[in-house]
């Protein structure tokens, strides 16, 4: 069995200094932190205002960070090809692309919420799995921002995570151009470890909700069918979402019942479905994991595959074989996990089965000719920090 690692934080803060002084010949003075995330349920509904249930991943993303005196900014990643270069007034919406439009509309979110930012390197690199819907965008957005909160001598305390929140919120939505609702920056920024994070959109509380799995262990598995945040699907799926509020006269989704989407066409009416009875999964599912309940676990967790599949249609065949094969395996839950369009599988099962059911889907996957997919264990570990 092969699992990915998530690396050893020294070391890979290290690698992070190492790349920063090899691509930019700059020494860098700190490094930000920051993990992925997987959802344990309540997908889509962040922006519908509802609640969701992510834990931070111990797979995190690290960027080293000098500061430069000329106003200017610098990047690279360990995971592109090239550099880019921009002054600090011109890296707002439509001036920065690709990869680096998660980088650099970090910094011009900081300075768009007051932060005096001075010109400086960066040079992310991590083990969190692109594309593979387990937020490596977040990690990178709030690494990013930890590093940035560093170079100015200011801790992370909760005014300074929330400010990072929104502001890489901004970074995503604003300058790359993905249309996310904020989970995935609020569990990156104040996840804990051994605890999932229960968000409510309504207000943006959110809470721990300590997970004593005992002999369970959550699984996730890359189905290596790349997701993307901006390639229409998502925002398709959003765009639906709104118009279902505004034809049902509320102001999200949070609001609606069943009985009231019966007025809906139908393509809508489905979308709006999955949102509502989604939503209304995730606090029994909080309850199932604190009672240790793994058949309504599993209960949960189907009903709610079953919804992203047929009602919202955002399940793949890859994504389909891989929950179908780790429950017969053994799991006792598992669900897709994320944006959907591709990239991963959620389970829950004993550790003790974790071998047997990665090896199923395995060969799963084989005998239907998909591309071997990857496996992590997602131990529920902190979020964003910065490293000296």
């Amino acid at each position: 069995m092969s699992l990915l690692s998530p690396g050893d934080a020294a070391a890979l803060a290290d690698e992070a200094r190492a790349g920063l002084r090899d691509v930019l010949d700059a020494e860098a003075t700190v490094v930000g932190r920051a993990p992925g995330r997987v959802n344990l349920i309540g997908e889509h509904t962040d922006y519908n205002r509802g609640l969701v249930l992510p834990i931070a991943l111990p797979h995190a993303t690290y960027a080293a960070a000098a500061l430069r005196d000329d106003r200017r900014v610098r990047i690279a990643s360990g995971q592109e090809d090239g550099t880019v270069e921009a002054r600090l007034d011109r890296i707002g919406p439509g001036e920065v692309e690709d990869w680096a439009a998660y980088t650099a509309g970090v910094v011009w979110a900081l300075q768009q919420a007051g932060l005096e930012l001075p010109g400086l390197d960066l040079y992310v690199a991590g083990t969190v799995p692109l594309g593979a819907g387990l937020s490596s965008s977040a990690a990178v957005e709030c690494a990013v921002a930890a590093a940035v909160a560093g170079l100015l001598d200011r801790p992370l305390d909760d005014d300074l995570r929330r400010l990072v929140v929104e502001a890489c919120i901004r970074a995503e939505t604003e300058v790359a151009g993905a249309p996310t609702g904020g989970m995935d920056q609020t569990v990156s920024v104040f996840g804990e470890a051994g605890a999932a994070l229960l968000i409510d959109f309504a207000d943006g509380h959110h809470r721990p909700v300590p997970l004593a799995l005992g002999d369970r262990t959550v699984l996730v598995t890359d189905t290596r069918v790349s997701h993307r945040l901006t390639d229409g699907g998502y925002a398709a799926r959003r765009a639906d979402c709104e118009k279902a509020a505004a034809a049902l006269g509320v102001p999200s989704l949070r609001q609606a019942t069943l009985a009231s989407l019966d007025i809906l066409p139908d393509v809508v009416r489905r979308r709006a479905r999955h949102i509502v009875t989604e939503i209304a999964r995730v606090e029994p599912v909080v309850d199932a994991l604190t009672a240790a309940d793994w058949g309504a676990l599993g209960s949960l967790f189907a009903a709610s595959h079953a919804s992203m599949r047929d009602d919202f249609e955002i399940s793949t065949p890859e994504l389909d074989l891989a929950v179908e094969t780790a429950v017969a395996a053994g799991a006792d839950a598992a669900r897709m996990t994320g944006g959907g369009f591709g990239g991963s599988i959620v389970a829950v099962l004993p550790t003790s089965a974790v071998e047997t059911v990665t090896q199923a889907i395995g060969a799963a996957f084989a005998a239907a000719g998909y591309k071997a997919p990857a496996h992590l264990l997602a131990e529920p570990s902190a979020g964003a920090e910065i490293l000296g």
